[in-house]
């Protein structure tokens, strides 16, 4: 790696408005980089990797170097973690710049505390020992410390997934079918789809495999009703849209217009006819209120801190709080409650969040089950089984990257009996 004065100074500078944690990380980037035009695409992907790279690694950093400079976190992880020597660097250093380097590069800290090695704050190491030992917690915090890799679905209603394999390797593209989810293509880099054929004609999504999955926990049926509570910007809505064969019908429920938005522009791609985005203030809102006890399935992937996301969203582990987890909860708690409303008897609720934190899945769910005698859990893995679907977490979905090299992922089957 050539790295030019330039670069290092750009790193340093993004770093310093991403460590404010006003805002994600990316917003944050694509901000520094219309603010800096200048940059070229090596400069950007450089300045990119080196910033989430340091997010990934900043406990170990606080670690190693006590109220290090932007700077110095980026000259810390250059040498640390991506490989560079001291040697490397010294030509954009100043003289007392190549001497701490060199201290650093040359330190050999004591074994670190657990949270440390993980890389996790210690709220969080303190809610996973709760369900996981040491070295659960370890392999976890290790996997969210890589990239998490470019997953893709296929929308079934225009393509198989061996055709667009074969499209990929006809491209020089590197992909596999995912082991998990029968709709899924990982892809070997990360190349830019937004101007894809295959993405524009509405073959591919992009969607990592955990949450492909949900998809065949809620498992629809062709003329079911069926609603998303939380659908955000709709990737799973278009899942289960393609799943009913755009049969049946589905409202997409959001309280965001943008989020909303975003699904329309998806959903017109998609050419699915079934599926109808319906903007809410609450979730007491009269257009969920008048669904009430007619729904087959209804699918509540809650908001929450994100947590199961950190390969992606490094910055998530230090923008969220003990105080903000407190808050989800008692929100996840109360669209859980009003969904439920929704779902007829015989009908299926299934409740999902990207967090590992049982205070926001095995409490909320034993929390509904101990208010809702109407309701009782269905075991994931059977429910999984019935798309064959070969895998078993138990009655419970949880998935990690270091056991299924997906986001991390909780899911509950509830079906109302009553």
């Amino acid at each position: 790696m050539r790295l030019t004065s330039y670069q290092l100074d750009a790193a340093a500078e993004a770093l310093r408005a991403a460590l404010g944690f006003g805002h994600p990380a990316d917003a944050v980037l694509r901000r520094f980089f219309r603010a800096h035009p200048g940059l070229g695409a090596r400069d950007r992907a450089f300045v990119a990797e080196t910033v989430f790279d340091v997010l990934r690694r900043k406990r170990l950093l606080d670690f190693l170097v006590n109220d290090a400079s932007p700077r110095q976190l980026v000259l810390a992880c250059l040498t640390r973690f991506r490989g560079l020597s001291v040697r490397d660097l010294e030509p954009l250093l100043t003289r007392e710049e190549t001497a701490w380097a060199g201290r650093l590069k040359a330190l050999h800290a004591d074994e670190p505390p657990l949270a440390v090695q993980a890389d996790l704050p210690d709220w969080v190491v303190a809610s996973l020992e709760r369900s996981l030992d040491d070295e659960d917690i370890l392999a976890l915090g290790r996997a969210m410390q890589q990239p998490a890799p470019l997953d893709l679905r296929v929308n079934t209603l225009a393509a198989t997934r061996e055709e667009v394999l074969a499209e990929l390797a006809a491209r020089g593209i590197a992909a596999t079918p995912t082991p998990l989810s029968p709709l899924g293509i990982r892809l070997a880099g990360k190349p830019a789809l937004e101007r894809d054929a295959l993405y524009l004609s509405g073959k591919i999504e992009v969607q990592d495999e955990g949450s492909q999955l949900l998809g065949f926990l809620v498992a629809p049926r062709r003329h079911d009703l069926v609603v998303d509570f939380c659908a955000g910007a709709g990737g799973k809505s278009l899942l289960l849209g393609a799943l009913m064969r755009s049969h049946g019908r589905l409202y997409a429920f959001d309280v965001s217009v943008k989020r909303l938005n975003r699904l329309r522009v998806r959903l017109k791609r998609s050419g699915l006819s079934n599926l109808h985005p319906q903007l809410i203030a609450n979730e007491n809102d009269l257009k969920v209120k008048r669904l009430a006890g007619k729904i087959d399935r209804v699918l509540v992937d809650a908001p929450c801190s994100g947590l199961g996301t950190l390969r992606r969203n490094p910055d998530l582990k230090w923008r969220q709080s003990p105080r903000s987890v407190e808050e989800l909860k008692l929100k996840q708690a109360a669209i859980l409650n009003a969904a439920a409303g929704l779902v007829k008897p015989g009908g299926r609720l299934v409740y999902a969040t990207c967090s590992m934190l049982p205070e926001e899945n095995e409490d909320i769910v034993a929390g509904f089950l101990a208010g809702h005698a109407g309701f009782a859990l269905a075991p994931a893995n059977a429910v999984l089984a019935e798309s064959r679907i070969a895998l078993d977490t138990g009655e419970y979905l949880r998935l990690t990257p270091q056991r299924h090299g997906t986001d991390g992922f909780f899911a509950a089957v509830m079906q109302r009996e009553t």
